[in-house]
């Protein structure tokens, strides 16, 4: 576990994401990047230079879900812990039976969050993306929009006044997958009815392909971010990046 959160930390300070008195939403999903996410940084919360306050909220989607689980684990952790109930799957399958509902899913879900930060007074806003996601996304946008791009580690909403951080981009997906189950975090399994049918979940299955025959694919797509660089992508650090292990 240390070693995780050293490489959180490492992601934290080359791209400055923390900063003292911040206070940072974790948005739980209830997936094992979230959960992790949550763990990583209430554990950094007790050493790192910067002294901030952590929350988690959850959107509930009106999809039945238990995060019984999930709250006692934020009590052990003593962070603060806020669902906010929804209708946006009711909405959305049932009455608006939406033939691609994500991106419609995704802007009510990021419409609620950011309210729900704003209404709890806090600023900043942790997402789970990791290594992996950072490597689909670049290849999701040359494939399906013709444009080199990816979401930025720290991304200002000017709107809203919120920032978004990304503190596990220097983690595998593989990695965390095996944290989450060593840890015996409450993963709740995703109920959503398109759940493993997107574009991503394609896309996902493509890079593992090809990343069979080219080991070092995603090693040198990240690479290729962070040395252009994209926007907002060039670590402030010296930064090795991690290749892949294999997992007990």
């Amino acid at each position: 576990m240390q070693k995780l959160i050293g490489l959180v930390r490492r992601c934290v300070e080359d791209y400055k994401m923390i900063s003292p008195g911040d206070k940072i939403a974790v948005g739980v999903s209830g997936g094992k990047d979230s959960l992790s996410l949550l763990v990583f940084l209430a554990e950094l919360r007790k050493y790192h230079s910067a002294s901030f306050d952590l929350e988690a909220i959850t959107i509930d989607m009106g999809l039945g879900m238990d995060y019984s689980k999930i709250c006692a684990l934020c009590k052990e952790l003593d962070v603060p812990y806020t669902i906010v109930p929804t209708q946006i799957a009711p909405v959305i399958f049932d009455h608006r039976k939406e033939k691609n509902p994500c991106s419609l899913c995704a802007k009510m879900r990021r419409g609620a969050l950011n309210q729900a930060i704003l209404d709890r007074g806090l600023h900043k806003l942790a997402l789970g993306h990791h290594y992996d996601d950072a490597v689909e996304t670049f290849v999701m946008n040359l494939l399906f929009e013709g444009r080199i791009g990816c979401f930025q580690p720290v991304t200002d909403l000017d709107r809203t006044g919120i920032v978004q951080i990304r503190p596990m981009l220097y983690l595998h997906e593989r990695t965390i997958d095996n944290f989450a189950l060593r840890a015996d975090l409450p993963v709740i399994e995703n109920r959503c009815p398109v759940d493993k049918e997107t574009k991503r979940e394609e896309v996902k299955q493509l890079v593992f392909q090809l990343s069979s025959r080219y080991p070092e694919l995603k090693e040198r797509i990240f690479g290729a971010m962070q040395r252009l660089p994209l926007p907002e992508w060039e670590p402030q650090g010296r930064y090795n990046r991690p290749k892949e292990q294999p997992q007990d």
